[in-house]
């Protein structure tokens, strides 16, 4: 059995120190560029319950990643909520010793069911998404007409509850740049971590083009014309966002560059997606199937050496090579599968 001081390095000598597990390929939201309901109509077809991975299927594989380095542990979907009996996950990963972060991403809408529970059995953070305060333009985004109102109540009772709270803001230019000030502003005086997400090509359904990027240099140009910003050293290795804080304020606000500014060299995240297979990227085009080994009988020893072969075989850095051609191309995973 592998110790807990075991390390892998991929072929670019990136260690191994995050995980993101898809709880659940469905989602409540129809999001322009993740689940357009052009395509993920009512009759979609997700995956049936047991071909997800089970609570302790997760829980064993959590073990075993943070046996090899893993340290923060992010829940995201589809949205993760949907899940039945999520606090029942939570509290496997909370003891597991060697998990120093755990998180969890979400659409916010059913918050105020299970915010108080999930604290209880052990989350502490959440990123919630939000991409307007409009509630005509947030309706249009999310595909459903559901009101922002709704999820700032509940980003409200996830503060009064202990929560560090930050909130996403995918921003597509000519579609909700306008709402850069006024979000900004929003949670700049209530003193939330707002990020903003240059608008990325995951998957192959969200019509991506270069045309519909806000970039981060011109995010800063329009908040530049209301308030001052400072920039924040990154707080460990392979952060994705760059950090700013506001003048004469401890707010922080900070931007995730996958387009114009690659991180991708600095990249430590795996991806386990609800079925049980195991990505190096975000715009990964396959994954290697854990489930199928769990499910088959496989040994803690036999896992982890698969595990680690994927690893050290590493060698995406999508980002440092996408080009208009392969942004359109490619054949990508979708982001409601494989996790945000």
């Amino acid at each position: 059995m592998m110790t807990s001081k075991t390390r892998v390095h991929d072929t670019l000598q990136r260690p191994l120190r995050d995980l993101r597990i898809s709880v659940t390929d469905r989602c409540n939201f129809r999001c322009i560029y993740c689940m357009p309901k052009e395509i993920f109509g009512d009759d979609y077809a997700f995956l049936p319950k047991n071909e997800l991975l089970s609570y302790e299927e997760i829980s064993r594989l959590v073990e075993l990643f943070v046996s090899l380095g893993v340290k923060k542990i992010r829940l995201t979907g589809g949205e993760p909520l949907l899940r039945s009996d999520l606090k029942e996950l939570v509290k496997k990963i909370a003891s597991i010793d060697g998990v120093e972060d755990l998180a969890l991403t979400t659409n916010g809408l059913l918050l105020h069911r299970y915010a108080s529970e999930l604290y209880e059995a052990g989350l502490r953070r959440l990123n919630i998404s939000l991409d307007a305060l409009d509630p005509e333009l947030f309706g249009t985004m999310n595909g459903r007409g559901i009101h922002p109102s709704r999820i700032l109540e509940n980003i409200d009772e996830a503060n009064r509850i202990g929560y560090e709270v930050k909130v996403n803001m995918v921003v597509q230019k000519g579609m909700n740049d306008r709402e850069i000030i006024p979000m900004a502003e929003y949670f700049k005086d209530r003193k939330i971590t707002l990020r903003m997400i240059e608008f990325m090509d995951v998957g192959t359904d969200n019509a991506w083009s270069y045309k519909k990027v806000t970039t981060k240099a011109e995010m800063m140009q329009t908040i530049g014309q209301k308030y001052e910003l400072t920039p924040v050293e990154q707080s460990y290795y392979g952060e994705v966002a760059k950090y700013y804080r506001y003048d004469q304020s401890t707010a922080k606000l900070g931007f995730i560059t996958s387009v114009s500014e690659s991180f991708c060299s600095t990249c430590t995240r795996a991806r386990l997606s609800s079925e049980g297979k195991l990505f190096t990227c975000l715009f990964a085009t396959e994954g290697f199937d854990l489930r199928s080994m769990l499910r088959a009988g496989a040994s803690n020893e036999e896992l982890l050496e698969a595990i680690m072969k994927v690893w050290e075989l590493r060698t995406d850095r999508y980002s440092d090579e996408r080009t208009e051609y392969s942004a359109k191309h490619r054949s990508k995973i979708g982001m409601s599968y494989i996790g945000g």
